[in-house]
């Protein structure tokens, strides 16, 4: 039974599974019916942090124009740009077995792509997730829901798997950011071109 989380909410993934190595963490979500002219195109991306809480460089940062970590610890199963159908959106996997020492937090966002020339924002956006199994079992361990907390966001950090005394554990944050990628991109300290 996974656990359901509410946002601030921690809870440890390797504790309780002892040998956890490979993690499927999927993102979901719905668009509301609003008309906005456009299509949506929702893109699920991960920051590889050190204790700075900053990437050391932009290859630090997956996404749909870096599917892979030079390391093959974190992967992007690939972008999807339409949200259509039942299930996980967009699949990051993480070999925890791989990750460098250096990386001691992964940070799981999405954002909406072209969203201001588009006038889309995450306040239409509706049953938004995140949920991370076991990738060996298929048991799902945990899952957050977002709920319906946006208005005029861009970009949402979902959570974050993060490294505490030798055991891995995961945050449900849930905070949005004006400005879409680029703002989470500063945020993280990527630079963009």
């Amino acid at each position: 039974m996974p656990v359901s989380l509410s946002k601030g909410q921690k809870v440890s993934l390797t504790k309780g599974n002892p040998g956890l190595k490979n993690l499927v963490v999927g993102l979901g979500w719905d668009v509301n019916q609003y008309d906005t002219g456009a299509a949506f195109d929702l893109d699920a991306a991960a920051f590889m942090l050190g204790d700075s809480g900053k990437v050391a460089d932009s290859g630090d940062f997956v996404f749909y124009g870096n599917l892979t970590h030079s390391s093959g610890s974190v992967k992007h199963l690939g972008d999807n740009t339409t949200g259509d159908g039942d299930g996980d959106d967009e699949q990051i996997t993480i070999d925890l077995s791989l990750v460098p020492a250096s990386i001691t937090k992964i940070a799981f966002s999405a954002t909406i792509y072209d969203a201001e020339a588009r006038n889309q924002n995450f306040g239409q956006v509706n049953n938004a997730y995140i949920r991370i199994y076991n990738a060996d079992n298929n048991e799902e361990l945990l899952r957050y829901d977002l709920g319906e907390d946006f208005s005029i966001e861009t970009a949402v950090v979902f959570g974050e798997v993060y490294k505490n005394n030798g055991e891995w554990k995961f945050n449900a944050i849930g905070s949005g950011y004006q400005g879409g990628l680029a703002a989470l991109c500063g945020n993280y300290g990527v630079e963009v071109g």
